[in-house]
């Protein structure tokens, strides 16, 4: 039975790297309609994976791979306007890039417009895109067309010759459906050549690392996701057992299961029900969100510059809120309607309601931290993420509450509130003042105010932090902060410092003082998920980047193989931002680009390079003809043909014959995996020289 689950196992595993090396996540389909004898749309429309998107045309120089046309014949007719993107377009302030990107999701259509001039018409070209999702980018992809047709009769031509353009519909125009259609699928595929025994498919080489047990191949990333997401669940659980609106809940416990107590097995199977209670409750409001919101609507909404404008404000009101400035607290009559009728209801829809009681009367301090976390978890664009995140939040809530009905003589003893409470809710409230930054931090970025920039963002974090280890040791005191008193009764004016505040204020010192160097450009890895980009800081010192020798594949493995050392083939885009999220999170690290710049020839190929061959190659891919036009072309096409993989951002280490060393690496920020990565493959050079 073992070795049939093993065998199974490994056959999924398998399977899952094969189907994560190649992604065709977009579907074109490309066909041309007529209105009347004189106007003809020429009409892309894609169908997109969920969890992908397609770009937008109106992107920047820059930014992501945006979508463009290119005519390579047209006679006939000449175009009206610029290629347009239709139906839902989505606008969002892309942190990496510092600009706002539009994209679609589901389904990507473009369309052409042309005024046909001539009897007779022609016209063929290509469309290029770029889809991504959170892990991965494709690199910029061609759908080919070509059509022709009967167009005006010789005597309208005459007339109509000064014809000007009709003015560009709104994205949301709609096609109508009388107008005359031809279909034609396109297959889709980018390009390249090479000639030499270095552009010999090594894709069964490749697979056979992954599939070995110690082959290190960089696989399982959604499952590392979501227990990720479980994890920062539970720590937002076990932040909200400490806050002062959950505490009071303790008596009520302590009160309601007291008197049902009686019987031992009855006693334990109400405390169970109890917490399962509280977590179907949180894990429906989970799916609530994602129902309403779908994944990618919901990540769509966390990037939303109005939508952070809004979180910043909630969180700075609860954070003043917490610092003693104002009470936040549900209407009485609704916390007392429902704790009066689980008092007045027998069996277990009593505990429910008891259950609902704990969630309405604690909502004042857990909903930031759960608007918070659904906010993160957003960003995974998985369909599980909300849900697994409210279940890990509920669970550590909801357990020690278990724990404590089922020994209800145990909460007697717990302590009561007063200054440590009072101390974590202004260390929460100083928390929540700093994660509110963050997203006022998006909100600036999408409006371009630069009011908020890396070293700006820091500077405010470094205050917030120190101002905590200040508070901890006593030197600054709120509103709600009780006095201390000596043996004599006496007001103490500066009470003693306990050893958990203690190393509570060693720790906020420490953590401000660490992002001090951030101000000249250090990197600050702990807060690079919350602080703006790197490119919005004006001043950095001392950068040291790992840079590429050699931006050509033939050229930089010659030179490799002269000096006999290993190459490092890095497969990226200037419009991929996961790429330069590699770069920013795990390239800076000094182990890392020691092994790199010392230890292999680093070749980077831009899969998106625009620059022109000197001649159009066609090469045969899949039973047909593919055109490589540019260099990214090419490097796509090596890519492709010789790894098996077409996203990006996509690491292979080889040897001086061109085969890999190790299994590929892909998209995972690990820095210990991705050292572990690149002295495997030292090791294997090794061995085989």
């Amino acid at each position: 039975m073992k070795h049939i689950i093993s065998f199974l196992t490994l056959y999924i595993y398998i399977g899952t790297v094969a189907v994560a090396q190649f992604q065709n996540p977009v579907t074109f389909t490309v066909r041309q309609e007529k209105s009347g004898d004189n106007v003809l749309e020429i009409i892309f429309q894609g169908a997109v994976d969920a969890g992908w998107h397609v770009y937008g045309t109106d992107i920047a120089d820059g930014g992501p791979t945006r979508a463009e046309l290119t005519l390579e014949k047209q006679q006939g007719l000449k175009s009206d306007g610029k290629l347009r993107a239709t139906g839902q377009v989505h606008k969002t302030m892309d942190a990496m890039f510092g600009m706002e990107v539009s994209y679609m999701e589901g389904t990507a259509t473009f369309v052409q417009r042309f005024l046909i001039t001539e009897p007779e018409y022609e016209v063929s070209g290509y469309l290029t895109y770029g889809a991504c999702n959170d892990e991965n980018c494709i690199p910029p992809t061609n759908v080919e067309f070509s059509f022709a047709g009967q167009g005006k009769t010789a005597a309208t031509v005459e007339k109509k010759a000064d014809i000007k353009p009709e003015p560009e519909p709104e994205p949301q125009a709609v096609v109508k459906e009388d107008t005359i259609r031809e279909e034609v699928l396109v297959a889709e595929s980018s390009p390249s050549v090479g000639g030499n025994d270095l552009w010999t498919s090594v894709v069964d080489e490749l697979k056979a690392f992954e599939s070995s047990p110690f082959g290190g191949a960089e696989g399982g990333q959604t499952a590392k996701g979501l227990l990720a997401i479980f994890l920062l669940g539970m720590l937002g659980g076990l932040i909200a057992l400490l806050t002062p609106c959950v505490w009071p809940i303790i008596p009520m416990t302590v009160s309601f299961f007291l008197k049902r107590s009686e019987d031992k097995k009855k006693g334990i199977r109400d405390a169970v029900t109890y917490g399962i209670s509280i977590i179907v409750i949180y894990v429906l409001l989970g799916l609530l969100v994602t129902i309403v919101f779908g994944a990618s609507a919901l990540n769509a909404l966390s990037t939303n510059a109005l939508f952070n404008i809004f979180f910043f404000l909630m969180l700075m009101v609860f954070g003043a809120s917490f610092l003693g400035g104002f009470e936040i607290t549900l209407p009485s009559s609704w916390t007392t309607a429902v704790d009066r009728k689980s008092s007045a209801t027998t069996g277990l829809f009593s505990i429910f309601l008891m259950a609902f009681t704990l969630s309405l009367v604690s909502f004042s301090c857990t909903g930031p931290i759960i608007g918070f976390l659904l906010v993160e978890v957003s960003t995974s664009g998985s369909l599980l993420a909300p849900t697994i995140g409210m279940f890990g939040f509920a669970l550590a809530l909801a357990l020690p509450f278990t724990v404590f009905a089922m020994f209800p003589a145990w909460l007697k003893g717990m302590p009561k509130s007063g200054n440590w409470m009072n101390c974590i809710k202004v260390c929460l409230g100083l928390l929540e003042i700093a994660f509110a930054l963050k997203f006022l931090s998006v909100a600036d970025l999408a409006y371009g105010w630069h009011l908020m920039d890396r070293e700006v963002f820091l500077c405010l974090w470094i205050v917030i932090f120190a101002l905590m280890g200040a508070y901890l040791v006593g030197w600054i005191r709120f509103p709600h902060d009780e006095d201390e008193y000596d043996e004599t009764g006496e007001v103490v004016q500066r009470p003693r410092t306990g050893v958990v505040r203690f190393f509570m204020a060693l720790a906020a010192f420490a953590f401000a003082l660490y992002m001090v160097p951030g101000l000249w450009g250090a990197p600050c890895k702990a807060v690079s998920a919350f602080a703006p980009p790197m490119q919005t800081q004006d001043f950095r010192l001392g950068e040291d980047n790992v840079e590429a020798r050699f931006n050509d594949y033939d050229e930089g493995m010659r030179y490799a193989a002269a000096h006999g050392m290993p190459v490092m083939l890095d497969f990226t885009g200037y419009g991929c931002v996961n790429c330069r999220k590699m770069e920013a999170a795990v390239w800076t690290d000094p182990q890392v680009a020691q092994l790199i710049k010392e230890r292999y020839v680093l070749i980077t190929l831009y899969v998106d390079d625009k620059t022109p061959l000197s001649e159009k190659l066609t090469v045969q891919e899949n039973g047909q003809d593919v055109t490589l036009r540019t260099v990214g072309d090419r490097w796509s096409y090596l890519q492709r043909s010789k790894f098996g993989a077409n996203a990006q951002p996509f690491y292979v280490l080889l040897d001086n014959a061109g085969h890999p060393l190790t299994a590929s690496y892909s998209y995972n920020e690990d820095i210990a995996a991705y050292v572990d990565f690149l002295q495997k493959g030292l090791r294997s050079y090794s061995r085989k020289q």
